[in-house]
């Protein structure tokens, strides 16, 4: 065993019970509404021991990621301040591709050879990490899924060594501290992660995954974020033939309609979410060639599937929300 980080893990329950006791002095929380899948209070923003992490791991094994620390510290800043205060959505978008570029600096990508790339690598790396952000919206879920992509990229790394071990080592720390006050029942959680939390633990996963892209030279790894990719951009999409505000809160994602309408547990809905990306994940690793068309014809397959399988379910399920919906504007 390694001592170290067994002392990491202790800090950051520390750090953790230390921010439970100024959120709750500061008032620090999340009050439910008609769009949340909670019924109580709960205090926000117990996700920041992600960021806190980042930088304990940073003084612990030497500043190894100072760009990547820079932009995970801006990012879940200005997260953490929309938790308090809700800020403008243009304000935070600045702060995001500003601390996404940081984050390619670290990753590497900023080439003037590749300038072309740039900008649209920026775009989908900020959309994914605001989809992650749409995605924490039950207990567990976050940290579950964390976890779901966490592991894979840990087993990719033992064959590729394209991040530090003892980075991912503390981050998978980070999550299962955080998952002690998160990954429970409904109605039985400490906290919630906040954006300071989902935003932060995302740009740590785009790190990841860009430093593995970048050493295989093979975009399709991106099938280690699919389940929440497919959920984030169908949802997207349905809501936009609705002629919604995207900027808006809603319950219309899969998980939400599993938790809400068909009254299953958070937890449940936490494992099925981890279940299948961990599914996805390991079957690309390890039971398909390790060949450019190989890994295509897996991603795109997994992707339809997906995407069906979502479609499905809204056309069974959907009408449940409606029900929901009339309900709110009968009662007012």
């Amino acid at each position: 065993m390694n001592w170290t980080y067994v002392l990491i893990a202790v800090l950051l329950i520390v750090a953790e019970l230390a921010y439970f006791k100024i959120a709750d002095e500061c008032n620090i929380i999340d009050k439910p509404n008609e769009r949340s899948s909670h019924k109580t209070i709960v205090l926000r923003g117990g996700g920041i021991i992600f960021t806190i992490g980042l930088w304990i791991w940073s003084i612990v094994f030497g500043f190894q990621y100072p760009w990547l620390l820079a932009g995970v510290t801006l990012a879940a800043g200005i997260s953490f301040v929309d938790d308090i205060h809700s800020l403008p959505d243009s304000l935070r978008l600045v702060v995001q591709f500003t601390a996404m570029f940081l984050v390619f600096q670290e990753i590497g990508l900023l080439h003037w050879n590749m300038w072309w790339i740039i900008p649209i690598a920026l775009i989908a790396a900020v959309g994914g990490t605001n989809i992650f952000n749409f995605m924490d919206g039950v207990n567990g879920i976050t940290a579950g899924y964390s976890l779901a992509m966490l592991i894979p990229i840990t087993m990719a790394n033992r064959s590729m060594a394209f991040v530090e071990e003892s980075y991912l080592i503390v981050a998978i720390v980070g999550v299962l501290v955080f998952s002690l006050f998160n990954f429970r029942p409904r109605g039985k959680a400490k906290c919630f992660a906040g954006d300071v939390g989902s935003i932060g633990m995302a740009l740590i996963l785009v790190f990841c995954l860009g430093r593995l892209m970048i050493a295989t030279g093979d975009i399709t790894w991106i099938v280690l974020f699919l389940v929440y990719g497919v959920d984030g951009v169908l949802t997207i999409c349905h809501r936009i033939v609705l002629h919604e505000n995207l900027g808006q809160a809603h319950r219309k994602h899969a998980y939400q309609l599993m938790a809400n309408e068909l009254k299953m547990s958070h937890v449940t809905v936490s494992i099925i979410y981890m279940g299948l990306q961990l599914a996805v994940s390991l079957g690309f690793i390890y039971l398909i060639p390790n060949t450019i068309v190989a890994h295509w014809i897996y991603l795109v397959t997994a992707a339809l599937v997906l995407a069906v399988a979502y479609v499905l379910f809204k056309m069974k399920y959907y009408h449940l929300h409606e029900e929901y919906l009339r309900s709110l504007k009968y009662d007012v």
